[in-house]
């Protein structure tokens, strides 16, 4: 098992669970996905979001995230669900652990170019979501956006 005194930043076998923000937009019926170019889950299909970053809002890095990844300008965030992604390795210790906090928020202009860590964008049905590799969690996501009483 790593070091963990050395690692306390490191997204792999981080010392404590890492806070991921996840922006889920609908337009006109369809939610904007990313796919991941780098690893962890390279080339999954996922809401597009990252890291909060120290001294910033849950909403305001989830705008601010949606941005970097996609160019999309959103506003109105909200809370929508949270989950938690944990994966182990080989030897059973904790090698990432996420805890994601899916925040809905308003389209507002933009249709979307991969960039920062997205190598791809789209704009997905739900029923064409289900034929995508998927990131873990994506479904409990969509779920949540299709099913919780608050307005896109």
């Amino acid at each position: 098992m790593p070091d963990r005194r050395d690692r306390r930043d490191d997204r792999q076998y981080p010392a404590r669970p890492i806070v991921g923000l996840l922006a889920v937009v609908e337009r006109d019926g369809r939610f904007l996905l990313v796919r991941r170019g780098k690893e962890p889950n390279r080339g999954a299909w996922g809401f597009p979001g990252g890291v909060q970053e120290l001294g910033e809002t849950v909403f305001a890095g989830a705008l601010r995230e949606l941005l970097e990844e996609t160019g999309i300008v959103a506003d109105a965030p909200r809370f929508l669900t949270s989950l938690d992604v944990i994966q182990h390795d080989a030897a059973d210790a904790v090698q990432y652990h996420y805890t994601l906090i899916a925040i809905a928020v308003t389209w507002i202009a933009g249709d979307g170019k991969a960039a920062d860590d997205a190598d791809a964008v789209g704009w997905y049905m739900p029923d064409e979501m289900q034929h995508l590799p998927a990131l873990p969690g994506v479904e409990m996501v969509l779920k949540a956006a299709l099913t919780k009483p608050t307005q896109f």
